[in-house]
Protein backbone atom coordinates (compact mmCIF):
# COMPACT_ATOMS: atom_id res chain seq x y z
CA UNK A 1 0.00 0.00 0.00
CA UNK A 2 1.58 3.32 -1.00
CA UNK A 3 -0.12 5.68 1.52
CA UNK A 4 -0.83 5.08 5.18
CA UNK A 5 -1.90 7.27 8.10
CA UNK A 6 -0.30 6.18 11.34
CA UNK A 7 -0.48 7.43 14.90
CA UNK A 8 2.75 7.83 16.80
CA UNK A 9 6.15 9.37 17.16
CA UNK A 10 7.44 10.45 13.75
CA UNK A 11 11.05 10.13 14.94
CA UNK A 12 10.59 6.37 15.38
CA UNK A 13 9.22 5.63 11.91
CA UNK A 14 11.60 3.75 9.63
CA UNK A 15 11.56 5.55 6.29
CA UNK A 16 14.16 6.87 3.87
CA UNK A 17 13.15 10.44 4.69
CA UNK A 18 11.45 12.12 7.65
CA UNK A 19 9.87 15.51 7.04
CA UNK A 20 10.46 18.29 9.55
CA UNK A 21 7.86 21.03 9.93
CA UNK A 22 10.51 23.74 9.99
CA UNK A 23 10.64 27.50 10.36
CA UNK A 24 12.17 29.63 7.61
CA UNK A 25 15.45 30.07 9.51
CA UNK A 26 15.74 26.27 9.88
CA UNK A 27 16.35 26.92 13.57
CA UNK A 28 15.48 24.39 16.28
CA UNK A 29 11.91 24.86 17.44
CA UNK A 30 9.23 23.20 19.49
CA UNK A 31 6.71 20.51 18.60
CA UNK A 32 7.67 18.18 15.76
CA UNK A 33 10.70 20.28 14.90
CA UNK A 34 12.09 20.08 18.44
CA UNK A 35 11.46 16.33 18.62
CA UNK A 36 13.29 15.77 15.33
CA UNK A 37 16.26 17.89 16.43
CA UNK A 38 16.52 15.98 19.72
CA UNK A 39 16.21 12.55 18.10
CA UNK A 40 18.58 13.32 15.21
CA UNK A 41 21.33 14.81 17.35
CA UNK A 42 20.81 18.44 18.18
CA UNK A 43 24.28 19.84 17.40
CA UNK A 44 24.79 17.97 14.16
CA UNK A 45 21.38 18.89 12.79
CA UNK A 46 21.67 22.49 13.92
CA UNK A 47 25.04 22.77 12.18
CA UNK A 48 23.65 21.28 8.95
CA UNK A 49 20.64 23.61 9.01
CA UNK A 50 22.81 26.65 9.71
CA UNK A 51 24.91 25.76 6.65
CA UNK A 52 21.75 25.87 4.49
CA UNK A 53 20.54 29.01 6.26
CA UNK A 54 17.00 29.55 5.01
CA UNK A 55 13.98 27.93 3.41
CA UNK A 56 11.00 29.78 1.96
CA UNK A 57 7.42 28.90 2.89
CA UNK A 58 6.18 26.06 0.70
CA UNK A 59 9.69 24.93 -0.25
CA UNK A 60 11.86 22.08 1.05
CA UNK A 61 15.55 21.44 1.73
CA UNK A 62 17.42 18.29 2.71
CA UNK A 63 19.94 17.29 5.39
CA UNK A 64 21.31 13.98 6.57
CA UNK A 65 19.16 12.04 9.02
CA UNK A 66 21.99 11.73 11.57
CA UNK A 67 20.77 9.54 14.49
CA UNK A 68 17.22 9.10 13.12
CA UNK A 69 16.15 5.81 11.52
CA UNK A 70 16.03 7.75 8.24
CA UNK A 71 18.73 8.54 5.73
CA UNK A 72 17.45 12.10 5.26
CA UNK A 73 15.49 14.86 6.94
CA UNK A 74 13.49 17.01 4.57
CA UNK A 75 12.75 20.41 6.10
CA UNK A 76 9.71 22.25 4.79
CA UNK A 77 8.20 25.52 5.96
CA UNK A 78 4.44 25.49 6.21
CA UNK A 79 2.26 28.57 6.12
CA UNK A 80 0.96 30.29 9.22
CA UNK A 81 -2.86 30.20 9.17
CA UNK A 82 -4.24 33.71 8.72
CA UNK A 83 -7.85 32.81 8.02
CA UNK A 84 -7.43 31.20 4.59
CA UNK A 85 -7.11 34.29 2.41
CA UNK A 86 -3.31 34.44 2.19
CA UNK A 87 -2.67 31.48 -0.15
CA UNK A 88 -2.26 29.16 2.84
CA UNK A 89 -3.77 26.17 1.03
CA UNK A 90 -1.52 26.56 -2.02
CA UNK A 91 1.57 27.03 0.17
CA UNK A 92 0.71 23.98 2.28
CA UNK A 93 0.18 21.86 -0.83
CA UNK A 94 3.56 23.05 -2.05
CA UNK A 95 5.17 21.82 1.18
CA UNK A 96 4.03 18.28 0.44
CA UNK A 97 4.76 18.31 -3.28
CA UNK A 98 8.20 19.95 -2.84
CA UNK A 99 9.12 17.42 -0.15
CA UNK A 100 7.94 14.47 -2.23
CA UNK A 101 9.88 15.66 -5.30
CA UNK A 102 13.02 16.21 -3.21
CA UNK A 103 12.69 12.72 -1.74
CA UNK A 104 12.23 11.17 -5.18
CA UNK A 105 15.17 13.15 -6.59
CA UNK A 106 17.34 11.68 -3.81
CA UNK A 107 16.31 8.07 -4.42
CA UNK A 108 13.92 7.71 -1.49
CA UNK A 109 11.43 4.86 -1.62
CA UNK A 110 9.62 5.93 1.57
CA UNK A 111 8.82 9.15 3.41
CA UNK A 112 6.98 10.10 6.60
CA UNK A 113 5.26 13.45 7.11
CA UNK A 114 3.88 15.18 10.16
CA UNK A 115 0.66 17.13 9.68
CA UNK A 116 2.41 20.30 8.52
CA UNK A 117 1.24 23.69 9.87
CA UNK A 118 -1.43 22.18 12.14
CA UNK A 119 0.43 22.87 15.38
CA UNK A 120 1.68 26.30 16.41
CA UNK A 121 1.14 27.62 12.85
CA UNK A 122 -2.61 27.20 13.50
CA UNK A 123 -3.82 25.57 10.27
CA UNK A 124 -7.17 23.85 11.02
CA UNK A 125 -6.58 20.09 11.29
CA UNK A 126 -9.35 18.99 8.94
CA UNK A 127 -8.15 21.36 6.23
CA UNK A 128 -4.53 20.38 6.82
CA UNK A 129 -5.38 16.68 6.45
CA UNK A 130 -7.36 17.35 3.27
CA UNK A 131 -4.47 19.26 1.71
CA UNK A 132 -2.00 16.53 2.72
CA UNK A 133 -4.16 13.72 1.33
CA UNK A 134 -4.77 15.53 -1.97
CA UNK A 135 -1.14 16.52 -2.48
CA UNK A 136 0.13 13.02 -1.68
CA UNK A 137 -2.54 11.40 -3.85
CA UNK A 138 -1.59 13.65 -6.79
CA UNK A 139 2.07 12.71 -6.43
CA UNK A 140 1.33 8.98 -6.17
CA UNK A 141 -0.61 9.05 -9.44
CA UNK A 142 2.69 9.76 -11.21
CA UNK A 143 5.39 8.25 -8.97
CA UNK A 144 5.82 5.21 -6.78
CA UNK A 145 6.74 5.78 -3.14
CA UNK A 146 5.60 4.54 0.26
CA UNK A 147 4.16 7.56 2.10
CA UNK A 148 3.21 7.81 5.76
CA UNK A 149 1.35 10.65 7.44
CA UNK A 150 2.19 10.45 11.15
CA UNK A 151 -0.61 11.85 13.28
CA UNK A 152 0.38 12.98 16.75
CA UNK A 153 -2.89 11.83 18.30
CA UNK A 154 -5.61 9.25 17.67
CA UNK A 155 -8.22 11.92 16.87
CA UNK A 156 -6.12 13.25 13.97
CA UNK A 157 -5.37 9.72 12.73
CA UNK A 158 -9.11 8.91 12.67
CA UNK A 159 -9.86 12.20 10.89
CA UNK A 160 -7.22 11.32 8.30
CA UNK A 161 -8.63 7.83 7.78
CA UNK A 162 -12.12 9.30 7.27
CA UNK A 163 -10.85 11.84 4.72
CA UNK A 164 -8.98 9.10 2.85
CA UNK A 165 -12.13 6.99 2.77
CA UNK A 166 -14.25 9.95 1.61
CA UNK A 167 -11.76 10.64 -1.17
CA UNK A 168 -11.86 6.99 -2.30
CA UNK A 169 -8.16 6.57 -1.77
CA UNK A 170 -7.20 3.17 -0.33
CA UNK A 171 -5.80 3.24 3.20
Amino acid sequence: MPFEIICGDITQVKADAIVNAANSALAPGGGVCGAIFRAAGFRELERACRAIGHCDTGQAVLTDGFALPARYIIHTVGPVWRGGGQNEELLLKSCYSSSLRLAADNGCQSIVFPLISSGIFGYPKKGAVEVAVNAIRTFLREREMRVFLAAYDQETALLGAEILKDNHFPV
